[in-house]
């Protein structure tokens, strides 16, 4: 009888312990921000390369900034900066700025509708998702777009070095005086350990992976 009465209170002990250190992981892993809406595509999107940046391309026919560079998926969300090797999915939360922002043009988008880039004609090409998932890495490493650097833009002469760098530091101060970026710098960046693995993972991977599903 006593033998069974100190098995009852091992295994009631053991359950009073346990339970609530479950818990407590549970509530840890949960413990993230929320992730952007999905955004629905017909089919996969076109897109095109933005001048002046390098190696950055826009998807145009959402309302979402949506890029792609250097591998990754990127959107901008709330104030805050998500990535995926999915263009439709697997978003996870970036703890910074992506480097290429600031050689973006704000006023991109409408140069894009008005077919014409700081008062030159704009002949931009649609890069087809297929012919673009095939062909972006060799872009890259033949840096194909500094090659031919007027993207499509007539008589488009790239902005001097310099000159660009004091534009990358105004759209620095332009971005941080946002109202939806002060107040997602107010709030605090938890991230999920399944979330900060990705961040760690290889951007070269990129579209490769995404063609396997």
């Amino acid at each position: 009888m006593k033998r069974l009465f100190f098995l009852v209170l091992l295994v009631t002990s053991a359950m009073v312990f346990t339970v609530p250190a479950v818990a407590r992981v549970d509530i840890n892993v949960g413990i993230g921000l929320p992730l952007p809406p999905p955004i629905a595509f017909p089919a996969p999107p076109d897109v095109i390369a933005v001048p002046d940046a390098s190696d950055v391309y826009a998807v145009p026919d959402v309302d979402a900034d949506l890029y792609f560079w250097n591998g990754w998926w990127w959107r901008l969300w709330d104030g805050r900066w998500y990535r995926s090797h999915s263009f439709d999915q697997g978003w996870v939360y970036y703890n910074d700025v992506p480097a290429f922002y600031f050689n973006v043009d704000p006023d991109w988008r409408r140069y894009y509708r008005e077919r014409n880039w700081q008062g030159h004609p704009w002949n931009y090409q649609r890069i087809p998702y297929q012919e673009f998932s095939k062909k972006w890495k060799s872009w890259q490493k033949s840096k194909y777009w500094e090659k031919h650097g007027t993207w499509g833009v007539q008589s488009y002469q790239p902005r001097p070095q310099r000159e660009r760098q004091q534009l990358i530091q105004q759209r620095q101060q332009q971005y941080r005086q946002r109202p939806e970026v002060q107040r997602s710098q107010r709030q605090p960046h938890a991230q999920r350990p399944h979330e900060q693995k990705e961040q760690r993972g290889t951007p070269e991977k990129g579209i490769r992976d995404e063609e396997r599903h």
